[in-house]
């Protein structure tokens, strides 16, 4: 007869020293994320990968790869964190179900211009709450969801995922960014059009506001702020996010904002997952964040 397997030697902490490293690739930075010595973060793993009788992560000078066997553990490990925070918040869900550290991620295109209207309400509605906020693009912020790694994501609406829950929050427009002077009369062609770097989703929404089916020219952006300096210079026009124009404001004398010849925008979601258990909570923040978002923002369909 088969010996039970014993899990004696296996610990939550210890999976989650090991996402950290499959996740910043890199023993340093995660032991500096799990706030212990890099030595002893490596102590852990490499007794966690003998107790599992292979290598999670092929270790090489200044990076570390996951190895193909290290890949499905990974996958079982952020399934093993991820229900075991979910039993906690479960247990503390009657009295103050947001209580503690929430992570709450955000677009670059849009965190830094929403989140200064969120952060006194959420405080006086969630005394208990610890926002814990970060920057990133989408597909990471999907991952960090899925991982649980994340409690939640102010995204745009992305393509379905049963594993995840949008809440509707808001259709943010869009503004044609461009030199003072009369607004173009049409957009301009693919060449013309200033665009923020692959990965971010507003490059990707000015694609298709536009009707362009790929990016023409490389002038791109890595933010909000370079895109609005770049048309100053007469570089060209680019779209901007209506909050986020509103909080950068136009550069004197250099740039204008105008409404799009046709009405165009973004449908803006609070990302959640599907499976967490505080869902009512969730949904009072989703209507904390509508009801605390700048004026002039039409509601979400």
């Amino acid at each position: 007869m088969k010996a039970a397997m014993s899990l004696a030697g296996l610990s939550l902490r210890d999976l989650e020293y090991l996402l950290a490293v499959a996740e910043r690739r890199h023993f340093g930075r995660a032991a500096e994320h799990c706030g212990v010595s890099q030595p002893a973060l490596s102590a852990q793993i490499r007794k966690l990968e003998g107790l599992l009788g292979l290598p999670v992560f092929e270790r090489l000078p200044g990076r570390v790869l996951v190895t193909p066997r290290g890949a499905v553990v990974l996958e079982h490990a952020a399934a093993v964190v991820r229900e075991a925070r979910a039993l906690l918040l479960a247990a503390r869900a009657e009295d103050a179900p947001l209580a503690g550290p929430f992570r709450l991620g955000a677009i670059p295109t849009l965190g830094p211009y929403l989140l200064p209207h969120l952060l006194r309400p959420m405080r006086e509605a969630f005394p208990a709450m610890r926002p814990v906020l970060s920057e990133a693009r989408t597909a990471e912020l999907r991952s960090g969801l899925l991982s649980g790694a994340m409690d939640a994501a102010l995204c745009c609406v992305g393509p379905p995922d049963s594993a995840l829950r949008a809440l509707p929050l808001f259709a943010e427009p869009f503004l044609l960014m461009h030199p003072p002077g009369p607004a173009p009369s049409r957009l301009p062609d693919p060449d013309s059009m200033l665009l923020l770097e692959e990965g971010h989703c507003l490059r990707d929404q000015t694609l298709a506001v536009c009707g362009f089916g790929a990016a023409g020219g490389t002038r791109h952006a890595s933010g909000l702020e370079m895109l609005r300096h770049m048309v100053a210079a007469g570089e060209g026009i680019s779209l901007m996010p209506a909050i986020a124009a509103a909080a950068l404001g136009p550069v004197t004398g250099l740039v204008a904002y105008s409404p799009l010849p046709e009405e165009a925008g973004r449908e803006v979601v609070l990302l959640v997952r599907a499976s967490d258990p505080r869902e009512d909570a969730l949904r009072t923040l989703a209507a904390l964040i509508r009801g605390a978002a700048p004026e002039g923002l039409r509601a979400a369909p």
